[in-house]
């Protein structure tokens, strides 16, 4: 492209991104100059940010939804992979409502939709099963976004490219944004896209992609975000604090490519294993959880139907699984995996009387936790588990991926408790009739 061009180009941005972004009385802050470079290419159909946690991020998607809002018609989409996420504390729903509510935008709440005095709409929506994306069809956007790229399939993300559609007659550009940090289902998709290309080749097909760290971000204390990050485990850390795309997060013992996402589980024979924790977190810990995986087999295959995943005090934990069965079923076998010592066995009774009239077995522990995980690695290698395509799947993939060498494995070893009491077919712990008369439960 000629220099005189290039000037032409670059200055009609620059009186873009003045109008839209520094006269924008929807928008309270200045950008910072990450976020200035990523508003800066409205003209290119693709971009990308992000890296680091802490670098802005959100901010930097809000502003780019609302830069052409004063202009009738035009139509923004936020997205979040589920909903949970997006009613998060801080995150994009929660700051739009700090910008928004003293202004004349008006709060639909039935549709999550900011409605503009031009006619302009701004709304947040999620897709948590691929099925979702589908609840977009027959709509029209001039910019869509995705907060968290990496927790979404590229299907869903190539979906919403046909939601995109210019007005007659509008010269409102139509732009795809996306943020993310590094990890979770759609690392390597993201990468291929976004963070391999060189920036030359990224321009040739419209997209452009902007790193940023959390030194880039002015409004967070480095310091004390950055210590917080210091305690996480290496491979976390190097991709929270520094945004690297290239460090391995494998494990070795389990890839995300062996678990195929369903969403629908057929009938069959079901347990339920938990592995419990003792504590709940407080100040900023980052204690164990307690975990309870319900996993059913079918037709020679295994499928994990539901995982819950929780910190609480001794008695919610308790009342919780005693809900959950009442929940599975009566036909659900419930297993727990016995802490050595009296302890273990104390905590283990305490459970029989809770739940009688369930099938429920006390299961020792035996050999350390990746002896226990083999069979699980086989099958899964095997292409023998499917999953649930759930609201804790990435917790469960990403931990599955880094085993053993993540900070946590109470997922996997709930997981591979229940394969192995599956593939039993009997309890492993001595057991005496139940008073209904039902199926044997531990007594320890």
């Amino acid at each position: 492209m000629k220099k005189s061009l290039i000037k032409s180009l670059q200055a009609i941005r620059l009186k873009t991104i003045h109008e839209t972004i520094f006269k924008n009385p929807y928008i309270p802050h200045k950008p910072t100059a990450k976020q200035f470079e990523f508003l800066f290419y409205s003209d290119l159909l693709e971009g990308f940010y992000g890296g680091a946690a802490g670098g802005g991020k959100s901010d930097a998607l809000l502003m780019a939804a609302l830069q052409f809002v004063q202009i009738p018609e035009y139509s923004a989409l936020l997205l979040r992979r589920t909903y949970a996420d997006l009613v998060l504390p801080e995150a994009l729903m929660d700051r739009a409502q700090e910008w928004l509510a003293s202004t004349d935008a008006r709060w639909h709440a039935d549709t999550k939709t900011w409605a503009f005095p031009s006619g302009a709409t701004l709304t947040f929506g999620y897709l948590q099963t691929e099925r979702d994306k589908y609840r977009y069809q027959g709509a029209a956007f001039q910019f869509c976004a995705f907060d968290e790229l990496t927790q979404f399939s590229e299907s869903m993300y190539q979906y919403l490219f046909s939601r995109l559609r210019r007005l007659e007659g509008s010269h409102v550009p139509i732009r795809m944004r996306a943020a993310s940090n590094p990890g979770d289902i759609g690392h390597d998709w993201v990468k291929r896209r976004y963070i391999i290309p060189e920036p030359a080749e990224l321009k040739k097909q419209e997209r452009f992609f902007v790193p940023a760290l959390l030194e880039d971000n002015p409004h967070l204390n480095a310091n004390l975000y950055g210590s917080a990050l210091d305690n996480l485990d290496p491979v976390t850390q190097g991709q929270l604090r520094y945004g690297d795309w290239d460090i391995s997060i494998s494990g070795g013992m389990f890839e995300r490519t062996w678990f195929e996402l369903i969403d629908t589980v057929p009938r069959g024979s079901q347990v339920r294993f938990w592995d419990l924790a003792a504590t709940e977190e407080k100040n900023g810990s980052d204690p164990d959880w307690t975990v309870g995986v319900l996993m059913v087999h079918a037709v020679g295959m295994y499928y994990i139907k539901d995982i819950i995943r929780v910190r609480k005090k001794p008695g919610d934990v308790e009342a919780l699984i005693k809900q959950t069965a009442q929940l599975d079923g009566i036909e659900t076998e419930v297993y727990m995996e016995q802490e050595p010592g009296s302890s273990g066995k104390g905590v283990v009774a305490t459970y029989a009387k809770l739940l009688a009239g369930y099938a429920f077995y006390g299961i020792p522990s035996t050999g350390s936790k990746v002896i226990r995980a083999q069979p699980l690695s086989a099958a899964a290698s095997r292409r023998d588990i499917k999953v649930v395509n759930a609201v804790w799947l990435n917790d469960f993939l990403s931990e599955m991926e880094r085993f053993p060498n993540g900070t946590h494995d109470d997922i996997v070893d709930a997981t591979s408790g229940a394969y192995n009491q599956l593939t039993l077919h009997a309890p492993i712990t001595e057991a005496l009739p139940t008073p209904t008369g039902g199926r044997d439960r531990f007594v320890p």
